[in-house]
């Protein structure tokens, strides 16, 4: 009995760091990836795919500040549209000639997807995080006093834009994606988070320029979709204790109690595995599995045979 599983792409799926952000260089990467997703479609299993868009709507905001004397510029929720757009297209085309060429009957679907959050979120008061370009500290002051931007210094590589970065609290389109996944259908949905929505006081949709935390906002997807498994891919096998000291130790089958002590006691750092671990502790805490692995051992990890996998307590 196949499994509904909900997989998490991370970025190096996509762009790998310091990889030049050609369509073809991003088309092999997601082609690599969408043969190891079709196999677990093959094995099986009923298979939600959601992705990060970081680097994508990063250029696509360069090309934005770049073009904005010719073109004018778009909001940062239309921008996440369009990475959820192209991102979805090569997905969906490579998933669908890895399917044929193995003689899999199963489509591919494609939603752009919104996500809603709470306007009175306090991420909207407190913006955190850095989109874009950099700019130096004369042009940081520039847009603060011309365009009322949050401004903040990145690692002293200059100065980005800071937007806010509220919790997901509903995916739009979740009964369209259950029932298309019954359709034998792969189903790619909430890339980067998903578009940020808000209701306003009319009680109807509108876009805020803000970005979702993708591993949030992928607990939120499997959760509502009755996902039997959350599984994070990641570009390591498992996730370790003291990692990359002498010590370090591969977490295997971890209890929802270990897991969560381990999270207390500060193994798992902020940029890295810390939001991964955080996210499928929540979802293993409603009584499923989580899994955080790397994309080759997807399904070997569904079989209970690799990567990492948080359970609930017994």
């Amino acid at each position: 009995m196949g499994k509904r599983v909900v997989i998490a792409l991370g970025g190096n799926a996509i762009l790998r760091p310091n990889q030049e952000a050609t369509y073809e260089n991003q088309l092999k990467n997601v082609q690599i990836s969408s043969d190891l997703i079709a196999n677990v479609k093959k094995a099986g299993h009923k298979v939600i795919v959601t992705h990060g868009n970081g680097p994508q709507v990063g250029n696509i905001l360069r090309q934005n500040e770049e073009a904005k004397a010719v073109v004018p510029a778009l909001p940062i929720d239309v921008c996440s549209a369009e990475s959820q757009g192209f991102i979805g297209y090569m997905m969906e085309q490579t998933l669908k000639n890895a399917l044929q060429l193995s003689g899999e009957t199963a489509g591919v679907v494609t939603l752009v997807t919104e996500t809603e959050v709470d306007p009175a979120d306090s991420a909207f008061q407190n913006p955190t995080k850095p989109i874009g370009v950099f700019f130096t500290e004369e042009e940081s002051k520039q847009l603060v006093a011309e365009k009322n931007w949050t401004m903040g210094e990145d690692a002293g590589r200059g100065y980005r834009r800071l937007v806010p970065s509220p919790k997901p609290i509903k995916i739009h389109g979740v009964e369209a994606i259950k029932t298309l996944i019954e359709q034998n259908q792969i189903v790619i949905c909430a890339g980067g988070g998903g578009i940020p929505v808000i209701r306003n006081q009319q009680n109807l949709l509108e876009g805020v320029e803000a970005v979702i935390d993708k591993d949030r906002s992928a607990l939120t997807l499997s959760e509502q979709t009755d996902a039997d498994v959350f599984m994070i891919l990641t570009d390591v096998p498992n996730v370790y204790l003291n990692y990359g000291k002498p010590d370090q130790l591969k977490l295997e089958e971890v209890a929802l109690a270990d897991a969560e002590r381990y999270m207390s006691e500060g193994h798992f750092a902020d940029g890295s595995m810390g939001p991964k671990m955080e996210a499928a502790i929540a979802f293993a805490a409603g009584g499923k599995e989580a899994i955080i692995c790397s994309l080759d051992e997807a399904v070997a990890a569904l079989a209970g045979h690799a990567g990492t996998r948080i359970v609930p307590n017994k």
